[in-house]
């Protein structure tokens, strides 16, 4: 496998584990949103599951087995209300828009322009969860943190592999929280 195949299959693993942790973000969403945004957490929760299919089977026809979804994760923060779901959803997206921008790096042709799509939609997503944009959808937690985008590689490191991370493993501790 050729360096440029390997950087293109480390990033497509961790947007596959980041659509994992997603799904089930969004599960805890829906049980959280009030009434006149469950419809707008179903839609997303339906993206995500199908973004997960859909990289699931670009793994395998690379001939590598799929990185599988944890049994659980841990959340950022609690989520005790609809308030705090709204704020869930808004982060899950922007932690897939990340993980979205380093298969743009690695990735070329089609697939590259899938995982724009794929960072689009998110980005957009957060902004009607957050109500408000950022500049570079994707990259405002690098930003953050100082992380320098070229000595990350191509694959996201562990405490961006996703909107949540396994129950196992404790939570990213730079985590930002958005505004309410």
């Amino acid at each position: 496998m050729s360096e440029r195949t390997t950087a293109e299959l480390t990033a497509l693993q961790a947007a596959l584990a980041a659509e994992h942790a997603a799904v089930y973000g969004y599960g805890v969403v829906g049980g959280r949103i009030r009434e006149g945004r469950r419809t707008e957490a179903r839609a997303a929760y339906d993206a995500h599951r199908a973004r997960r299919d859909a990289l699931a089977r670009e793994v395998r026809d690379l001939g590598t087995e799929p990185i599988a979804a944890s049994a659980a994760y841990a959340l950022p923060f609690a989520v005790p209300d609809s308030a705090a779901a709204v704020r869930l959803a808004a982060e899950l997206e922007e932690r897939v828009a990340g993980v979205y921008s380093d298969v743009v790096r690695a990735a070329t042709g089609a697939r590259r322009r899938e995982a724009a799509v794929a960072l689009r939609e998110a980005a957009v997503r957060a902004v009607r969860w957050r109500g408000g944009s950022v500049a570079f959808p994707g990259l405002a937690e690098r930003a953050e943190t100082g992380t320098d985008p070229a000595a990350t590689g191509a694959g996201a490191p562990a405490t961006k592999a996703g909107p949540a991370t396994p129950a196992s493993t404790p939570a990213t501790p730079h985590t930002s929280t958005p505004p309410a």
